[in-house]
């Protein structure tokens, strides 16, 4: 490919506060339209916004997290755009001082650690939602989330491509979650990301002309309208066409980004301070308090759990994605287990139950300390590996004590000689054409007559005697 894919990201988090940013409507999800909404937030004339005290707070610490420059001083303002479901006529953001600056994250890549610059987080309000029914030929407004608290972590056009783009977005949701102060969920809307992507020949300093992406809510679907935006933008210019500043949304269906508006600028906005609030000054002792109670990072996280745990590092940044994963995991470890051992389960069986069921970690009732008597169950030989997944699935969702169903159901591993002496002796008469090729120097075929043994024990065989015994038998 003869250009360079140039990538800045803006993303929109909100934060987890109970109310809203400017007044005291609730910020809960799935109200009966038109419930949480008050004369500050719908925009009636004369109703004054107060600064959330919570909001700052959030904001400032998602600052500190990623090494940002915090304004002692900072300004709100109005960006006036009209739109149905922006009561005020304009938004209430920050332009020219916004809480904090000059910010970085790191992410991983084939060619290493790679620096992602954060220009600016600024606070804002959320607008509401438009709702359109086609069966109806109506639209509908519900301003619920008008006000909801937000911040926009603006990158500096560092990325490279869709799948770095997406490393970052993964690294940022982490952060936030980490710190408590929002949920990341996509689905929901409460952690959305618009992409501004532009070529550019390799070589040119120059950037190119961008089109800005709207309309993504999954990891999955940023990734597939970068790389179809991208391949779009070349295949135009390949063809004598130019690309045009504009802003596109994007068809996961049909896999296609498609023309919504042109791309405003800064002045189409027309910024000013807004009058009703005074600027926004953060004392020093705030910060100090705050960063105190920042708790350790994914990046922290990962790194410990590499140095002191001996993991490696794939295993690390696996299970530090998610903070209820890695709580999950460190759980599990203080109630007696061995470190990789837990780390191999939850990685294996509990993510791959997550995937299986569209679950989430709240909805498995298969407690730490259970999967830990689980593990030490398979160590102390009363069951195999096999029976263990076994287990693990049947009492994902209820949880309970692994040793008594076992015993209940009778899934007790087989560790007596001559009750496996028996099983062995009946595969290895089954299979005379096997054991000719075996003692002929097949030793492949171990695996074959160890699965044919517990075929027979229906699980129950303890794998490491029937290997014992296999050895002795077959020479």
């Amino acid at each position: 490919m003869n250009y360079e894919v140039v990538i800045g990201l803006e993303v929109h988090a909100q934060l987890k506060t109970s109310s809203k940013i400017f007044c005291s409507c609730s910020t809960a999800f799935g109200a009966a339209p038109n419930e949480n909404t008050c004369p500050v937030c719908t925009g009636m004339p004369g109703a004054l916004p107060v600064v959330n005290a919570r909001a700052v707070e959030y904001a400032v610490k998602m600052a500190l997290a990623v090494d940002c420059t915090v304004n002692r001083t900072s300004l709100f303002a109005r960006k006036n755009y009209f739109y149905p479901d922006l009561p005020m006529g304009y938004q209430i953001s920050q332009f020219d001082l916004p809480v904090a600056e000059h910010g970085h994250i790191f992410i991983h890549t084939e060619k290493g650690e790679k620096r992602i610059g954060i220009t600016r987080i600024h606070m804002e309000n959320d607008a509401g939602k438009n709702i359109h029914s086609t069966v109806d030929n109506v639209s509908y407004v519900d301003l619920n989330r008008a006000g909801v608290p937000l911040i926009e972590i603006v990158s500096e056009p560092d990325m490279r491509s869709a799948g770095e783009a997406v490393a970052y977005l993964k690294n940022l949701r982490a952060i936030l979650v980490y710190l408590g102060i929002c949920d990341g969920n996509l689905e929901e809307g409460s952690f959305r990301c618009d992409a501004n992507v532009s070529i550019r020949p390799f070589g040119q300093r120059e950037f190119g002309t961008r089109a800005e992406l709207k309309n993504m809510n999954s990891f999955r679907n940023i990734q597939r309208a970068i790389e179809y935006e991208v391949e779009r933008q070349i295949d135009l210019v390949e063809e004598g066409g130019q690309v045009i500043q504009e802003t596109r949304l994007f068809d996961a269906a049909k896999g296609v980004t498609r023309s919504m508006r042109g791309k405003e600028e800064a002045h189409d906005y027309r910024y000013f301070p807004d009058p009703d609030l005074p600027p926004l000054v953060i004392r020093e002792e705030w910060i100090e308090k705050w960063r105190s109670e920042l708790p350790e990072l994914p990046a922290a996280r990962c790194r410990r759990f590499r140095e002191e745990l001996g993991l490696p590092a794939y295993d690390a940044e696996v299970l530090t994605a998610e903070k209820d994963v890695a709580d999950y995991f460190e759980k599990t470890l203080s109630a007696g287990a061995e470190p990789k051992k837990v780390s191999n389960w939850i990685m294996g069986e509990l993510l791959r139950e997550l995937n299986d069921r569209g679950a989430t970690l709240a909805e498995c009732g298969f407690r730490p300390e259970e999967l830990a008597a689980l593990i030490r169950l398979v160590d102390g030989g009363l069951i195999s590996g096999t029976i263990a997944k076994t287990v693990f699935k049947d009492l994902f969702a209820t949880g309970g004590d692994p040793e008594a169903y076992v015993r209940t159901k009778g899934m007790v591993q087989i560790s007596d000689n001559s009750a496996l002496e028996g099983f062995v002796d009946e595969v290895l008469t089954e299979n005379p054409a096997e054991v000719e090729r075996f003692r002929a120097g097949d030793r492949k075929l171990t695996g074959f007559f160890v699965g044919q043994v517990m075929k027979k024990s229906r699980g129950k065989a303890n794998p490491a005697l029937v290997n014992k015994l296999l050895a002795e038998k077959l020479g």
